[in-house]
């Protein structure tokens, strides 16, 4: 069996890791990847219950968050749940570590243009020459999300202060007191030590948007954050990163014959948070022991349909009226622990557990998500 994995990222050096830790031999294995993204500028924040095969790579973890929503503040524990950081550099050290001590994966550059599939197997087109393997797993081309129901779209500032100015162990999950512009808004900011921090201006956009970002208002945003808001009075921004991601509450069509999405190409985006860390770990883990099992990737578990009707319900209505995102995550977060809400984000939730969470709901969503379900 040959593995072929298009891209160096998240997704890909994630896929590299489960691969390589299962006890059966799954290789050789390339990973291609162009290089220009840089991992030492990536980082990815998410929360989880258990112990992870890539926590060697987690450089910062927090117990309890801080949320501002409907004009209250509160501290919010997490219960079982551990919020990480990984960054892009100690992500690549722990799956090249990994991959060196199991031996026959080859880290390529080059760049792929296309991905078909050849006889029984697939190939890609790499600077132009065509790279063959029994599987292929796509997170560079991918098929795109079936449908776009709205667009996550943020601008980060890494901030330096002249002053203590955070809290190193609280990270800022959201917060709202800042204007909502063209879409729902809030801040995130993650701490790095009392003078360092993401700091963090995030939207979700209607679809019609198509992702559009709008630097100019969000750095305003971000700074009457930072002054009057936190109090800063002194401050420099050493760097900035901004992206739009789509959004999709639709379930992708990931295979192509040999040829296998993942990632964000595989709809891994959680679209009512846009997170997706955690939901790539629990993929990669399910393809390698598909491999494992049954010789190929596609043994995978279904998205469930209860989840995709929420996201998409909650996308809906915050395109309509974006003031409701403020009320839902109030609503969601008015607790002393996040537990029972990051069990229903992660879809590990049951029905009842469900349907108590959705009674604390503003009814015009809760009216919308039962009109769905019926």
């Amino acid at each position: 069996m040959t593995i072929l994995i298009a891209g160096g990222g998240l997704s890909g050096l994630s896929l590299v890791a489960h691969l390589v830790t299962r006890p059966e031999s799954l290789g050789p294995i390339v990973v291609v990847d162009d290089g220009r993204r840089q991992l030492a500028t990536a980082g990815w924040a998410s929360w989880s219950a258990e112990p992870g095969l890539l926590d060697e790579a987690v450089s910062r973890t927090f117990d309890r968050f801080h949320v501002h929503a409907a004009g209250r503040s509160r501290i919010v524990g997490l219960g079982r749940y551990k919020y990480r950081f990984v960054r892009g550099d100690d992500l690549a050290a722990a799956a090249g570590k990994a991959a060196e001590r199991r031996g026959g994966v080859v880290f390529h550059r080059g760049r792929i243009t296309e991905i078909r599939q050849a006889g029984r197997g697939a190939e890609a087109l790499v600077d132009g020459e065509p790279l063959r393997a029994d599987w292929v797993f796509d997170s560079v081309l991918g098929p795109g999300p079936a449908r776009v129901d709205g667009w996550l779209v943020f601008r980060g500032w890494h901030v330096r202060t002249a002053a203590p100015a955070f809290d190193s162990a609280v990270p800022t999950f959201f917060d709202f007191r800042t204007p909502q512009g063209r879409a729902a808004s809030f801040v995130y900011v993650l701490p790095r030590g009392p003078q360092e921090a993401l700091v963090e201006h995030t939207s979700f956009a209607p679809p019609r948007t198509r992702g559009m970002a709008y630097p100019k208002e969000q750095r305003s945003a971000l700074r009457e954050y930072l002054s009057t808001i936190l109090g800063v009075r002194e401050y420099a921004v050493t760097r900035e990163e901004s992206a739009s991601l789509p959004l999709s509450a639709s379930a992708v069509d990931r295979r192509r014959g040999s040829i296998l999405a993942i990632g964000t190409k595989a709809g891994l985006v959680k679209a009512s948070t846009g997170y997706a860390f955690q939901r790539i770990q629990a993929d990669s883990a399910a393809i390698a022991r598909s491999l494992a099992v049954h010789g190929h990737p596609f043994e995978l578990p279904k998205p469930k349909a209860r989840h995709l009707l929420f996201d998409s319900t909650l996308l809906d209505v915050v395109a309509r009226d974006p003031a409701q995102l403020e009320r839902v995550f109030a609503a969601l977060f008015d607790r002393s622990s996040a537990e029972p809400v990051l069990r229903f984000l992660d879809e590990e939730s049951s029905l009842p557990q469900e349907g108590r969470m959705f009674a604390r709901l503003p009814p015009s969503l809760y009216s919308a998500v039962t009109r769905r379900h019926r």
